[in-house]
């Protein structure tokens, strides 16, 4: 029997984990579980920084972006001592499964607490990434690309008047889902990911060809994760043998994880949040809820360790043919 339940946001914030609380604390209490935050994720749980969560205590708080129980990446964590630590506080205050909100570091992180001591899990995925295996959509993903696509249209504007070409580098460490996305959307003549081999040579050929259809500005799209560099060093060496456009660079950085979430944000946390209380219910425990063609789905947590959510090669398709 679950009677209460700890709940953390952990790792980079993500628009809608505010509602993804919201959702966990009134399903909870509607089916008679009680609620505790820790605040700042993990490191909240090693200090034992907590707070009693009551119907009122996430009221105005579906619109509001960030998360009102902060985050944090803590790296005591991935000491056994510590977990220890964050064991007995939950212990403590008679805490009977833990919900970690989070990405991929978050959920395995998850994993290997229940591991250690058999305690139950469950993890939602908040990630404006959207790497997160056992998911289509990750709690922040969409209220993100809106904001770069929002970003880009508006440099599009200067970009085209005065024949500039714009390098924007946005978010993506170790997954190109926001850059792929965002130039599809936003009509980007080249954009460069982790996963992708990139080349100079190849860059310059687009552009030469855009040029050929009498384009006067363009936009390319860069990843921070990229194994070439940063998009000042993508420009500064396209700028070397590339005198056509004049160049810039703007870098997005954490604009990208501001701002209210998005209605498709706040309705995708609200079906993860009840999906948890659902998996309490039915005694699915250590198990990552996602949603997979428009339905509810459970995988075990540990399938997060072993995989992630990669690009889609549909999208890259797309973006090869029509982006010119």
């Amino acid at each position: 029997m679950i009677k209460k339940i700890g709940i953390i946001t952990s790792g980079g914030d993500s628009p809608g984990m505010n509602a993804a609380i919201r959702s966990l604390v009134r399903s909870a209490l509607y089916n008679n579980i009680e609620c505790t935050g820790f605040y700042r994720g993990y490191q909240g749980l090693i200090e034992n920084d907590y707070k009693p969560l009551g119907l009122r205590d996430v009221s105005q708080r579906l619109g509001l972006g960030g998360t009102f129980l902060k985050s944090a990446r803590s790296s005591e964590f991935l000491e056994k001592e510590y977990r220890s630590k964050a064991y007995e506080n939950l212990k403590s205050h008679s805490v009977d499964l833990l919900i970690v909100i989070g990405g991929n570091g978050s959920i395995k992180g998850a994993s290997v607490f229940s591991e250690d001591f058999n305690f139950p899990v469950i993890g939602i995925p908040a990630s404006i990434d959207n790497d997160v295996f056992g998911t289509d959509h990750s709690i922040g993903f969409d209220t993100s690309l809106n904001t770069i696509t929002n970003s880009i249209d508006k440099i599009r504007d200067t970009a085209r008047s005065h024949n500039r070409l714009f390098f924007i580098e946005v978010m993506g460490r170790d997954c190109g889902n926001l850059a792929i996305h965002s130039g599809l959307a936003t009509g980007a003549c080249y954009v460069i990911t982790p996963e992708i081999d990139f080349s100079i040579e190849n860059l310059i050929s687009r552009l030469d060809e855009g040029k050929k259809l009498y384009k006067t500005s363009s936009i390319v799209v860069v990843a921070e994760g990229n194994k070439y560099g940063s998009a000042s060093k993508i420009a500064e060496d396209v700028g070397k043998i590339y005198q056509d456009y004049e160049i810039k660079v703007t870098i997005l950085g954490h604009l990208q994880r501001g701002g209210s979430p998005s209605a498709f944000d706040r309705i995708v946390a609200g079906r993860l949040g009840m999906g948890a209380i659902d998996a309490i219910k039915s005694g699915k425990f250590n198990v990552i809820v996602g949603i997979i063609k428009n339905e509810l789905n459970y995988s075990p947590i540990n399938s997060v360790v072993k995989e992630s959510n990669s690009i889609q090669n549909e999208i890259i398709n797309i973006n090869s043919v029509i982006s010119r």
